[in-house]
């Protein structure tokens, strides 16, 4: 069954952003380069981590947009050595862009760049209850 299928149900109603999401955490899956991991630390936190050797601090970018955690790396040129000067080049030396989709409620509580390593570190706080009261009106009311 086609994924377009399930969202033109006429049982669920508002769901366009959700068919957003899983089309955009597809297109992030698809992704390779840089390689990471997910971890899950207990209590609702998560921890990526992606392997960066090579870039500083001042190269990472970590944002969080519409529930999308963007990651991106640049390399300026500047201080790079030539290409020429290379006998083997196994490190990449690209820049990246990788995403992530987060469920409701999850924060991002930092970032920290180790040994060529950059940790993002999430969490889920518990969501608070709440009842909301909902007045049944009679066509004769206001």
């Amino acid at each position: 069954m086609n994924r377009s299928l399930i969202f033109d149900s006429p049982f669920l109603l508002g769901f366009e952003h959700t068919r957003s999401l899983i089309e955009r955490a597809a297109k992030a899956a698809a992704e390779s380069y840089p390689p990471y991991n997910v971890e899950d630390r207990g209590a609702g936190g998560l921890r990526i981590t992606l392997a960066v050797a090579g870039f500083s601090p001042d190269q990472l970018q970590v944002t969080v947009e519409d529930r999308q955690l963007v990651i991106a790396g640049k390399r300026d040129g500047a201080g790079s050595r030539s290409e020429d000067s290379y006998l083997h080049r196994g490190i990449a030396a690209r820049g990246f862009i990788r995403s992530f989709v987060l469920a409701d409620g999850m924060v991002v509580e930092g970032a920290t760049l180790e040994h060529g390593l950059l940790h993002i570190d999430l969490a889920r706080p518990e969501p608070e209850n709440r009842v909301q009261s909902i007045p049944i009106r009679t066509p004769g009311q206001a």
